[in-house]
């Protein structure tokens, strides 16, 4: 559990220094890039991505079970098909983020695109049956916490590799929290 508090210590610092660098009222000061963890562009965003990425890599060797798996690939797709539709290039490029995602590797590349690929369909064909069916596959993850966790942070990762989190995308993020039994406070959603 300390690891995450560490993370959670972490997380906060790099968003006390993007509030560092605003003004007065939370305006941006001019040549600051700092940024919140759920909007806006810039140094904080990726600094906080890629503290979770890198505290997601030290978990590799413990996140090798099936449900973590499974879990990861629908969480994965319901970012993807947050703003209720993935064209074919934004289902290639989640592709590409899952399979170099360092964690993933774990896994037989083929085992994560079939995984994710079938949730998107089923989100692409009928979106609430196809949300349904991915937290239901997302919250069998809850029974470990580290893996419960850890699910959150590779939706975060994905989620952020653009250096914006869009707030449909904060809003699936707080729903799998949810659905694992996580705060979303820990990761300041």
């Amino acid at each position: 559990m300390a690891m995450w508090d560490r993370i959670k210590d972490q997380a906060k610092g790099l968003q006390q220094q993007a509030q560092g660098a605003r003004g007065p009222a939370g305006q941006r000061q001019p040549g600051t890039g700092g940024s919140g963890a759920s909007g806006g562009s810039g140094g904080s965003k990726e600094k906080l991505v890629g503290l979770l990425k890198s505290q997601l890599g030290s978990l590799k060797t413990e996140l090798k079970s099936g449900a973590y798996r499974d879990a990861s690939m629908a969480m994965c797709a319901l970012v993807a098909a947050a703003d209720g539709s993935v064209d074919p290039a934004e289902r290639h490029h989640v592709e590409n983020l899952i399979l170099q995602n360092d964690v993933l590797q774990n896994f037989p590349p083929e085992q994560l695109r079939q995984r994710f690929n079938k949730h998107v369909d089923q989100l692409m064909f009928n979106f609430q049956q196809g949300r349904a069916d991915a937290m239901q596959e997302i919250a069998k993850a809850a029974k470990k916490p580290v893996e419960a966790k850890a699910v959150v942070q590779t939706g975060f990762v994905i989620a952020g590799a653009d250096g914006y989190i869009a707030p449909a995308e904060a809003q699936v993020l707080r729903e799998a929290c949810t659905a694992l039994g996580v705060s979303p406070q820990e990761f300041d959603l």
